[in-house]
């Protein structure tokens, strides 16, 4: 079986580490890195990731306006928002724009470990 891939979209290098490092152990390998959502929608198109982890607050293009442009040039995009915890009205503009699911700044590691476990051992992404 062939390791799915994430792209990481973040801003902070720190985060975007931090969340590779998680992903590795899981078991899913780095399509790219992204800092900012114009950089993520060019990665997206070229790469063509099984997930995609968009940080909402970003420079250029912020993660929500990223998100609606990976849906309208792929509906079957696979995105995961992240966010910290005062972006709740984001996050609900993401969901109803596509996005799969969304992890809420600080996580723990275990938190998203399992998040990644299980989409890597999902038969089929949702």
């Amino acid at each position: 079986m062939t390791a799915k891939r994430v792209l990481i979209v973040d801003d902070a290098l720190i985060m975007r580490k931090r969340i590779k490092e998680i992903a590795e152990d899981a078991g899913w390998s780095i399509a790219g890195e992204a800092k900012d959502g114009e950089e993520a929608v060019a990665m997206y198109q070229q790469e063509r990731p099984d997930l995609v982890t968009l940080d909402i607050v970003m420079p250029k293009v912020d993660g929500v306006a990223a998100l609606k442009q990976m849906m309208e040039n792929d509906p079957q995009a696979r995105v995961v928002m992240v966010s910290a915890v005062n972006q709740k009205e984001k996050l609900a503009e993401c969901i109803q724009a596509g996005a799969i699911d969304f992890i809420v700044k600080p996580f723990e590691k275990a938190d998203l470990r399992s998040f990644f476990t299980k989409y890597l051992v999902a038969d089929r992404l949702p």
